[in-house]
């Protein structure tokens, strides 16, 4: 499992977005977002530098760390 730190998800509609990149990358992955805490954690096989880069791609920057 990884964490995404997505500082600049502020919202619902954010997350949404977020959720909607994560799934177009791995459509088999589970993912928790949560606004309050700016984190996303996924559970997926694809790599984390994927994630990373749709999050990034539907605008949102981010990093990450295992978990």
């Amino acid at each position: 499992m990884y964490e995404f730190d997505i500082p600049n998800m502020t919202c619902g509609h954010c997350a949404g977005t977020v959720k909607k990149a994560i799934d177009q990358a791995d459509p088999l992955a589970s993912s928790i977002i949560d606004v309050g805490s700016r984190t996303a954690k996924v559970e997926t096989a694809v790599s984390p530098e994927a994630i990373a880069a749709a999050i990034a791609e539907a605008g949102y920057p981010t990093t990450y760390k295992s978990v």
